[in-house]
């Protein structure tokens, strides 16, 4: 997203603890301020730098704790897409039967959503609003926190894990 809240798709290359680069056609101006929400990492603010084939290079504008859990969660994924760690599931996904389903953020807004997956602690939701990861809500009557973002929706972490006999009662017209 730029500064003019426009926003654009853009696949993301050589991710690094500093630094990315951008594939897309919409190229922006050096030195631009810009919002990118990407899948497995979250929500980064980054400077605009020079032009690469295709795109264009990201410098990371993060300082503090922020910027070392971002620089923490790329060595993550790391480790695991070289198969250095485990896939790291607590719990098995399960497809629910009944797939539609809302979400409700702190200030109240309710939206619609489509549940993809729900485990005993979690569910993966397809969502039109992307809410910042951190952010706690209600799925249907369930408690949870944004943990991650996925190509259409979110992760979320329930506060308080399922009981297993009722995963499959929950996961059907309860949500």
């Amino acid at each position: 997203m730029l500064p003019d809240m426009s926003e654009h798709a853009c696949q993301v290359s050589d991710l690094t603890e500093v630094g990315a680069s951008f594939l897309t056609q919409d190229v922006a101006p050096k030195g631009q301020p810009i919002v990118a929400y990407l899948e497995e990492v979250g929500r980064v603010e980054c400077i605009s730098s020079d032009p690469v084939q295709g795109g264009f290079g990201v410098k990371f504008s993060l300082t503090g704790p922020r910027l070392e859990r971002l620089q923490q969660r790329i060595q993550w994924l790391k480790q695991r897409q070289s198969g250095e760690l485990p896939d790291g599931r607590r719990h098995a996904r399960y497809e629910p039967t009944e797939k539609v389903s809302q979400i409700a953020l702190p200030d109240g807004r309710i939206y619609p959503c489509e549940v993809i997956d729900i485990s005993l602690s979690g569910a993966a939701i397809k969502t039109e609003v992307m809410p910042s990861v951190g952010t706690f809500l209600m799925l249907g009557k369930m408690r949870g926190r944004v943990v991650r973002y996925l190509d259409q929706g979110v992760a979320i972490e329930f506060v308080k894990q399922l009981d297993r006999s009722t995963l499959p009662h929950t996961a059907g017209a309860s949500l």
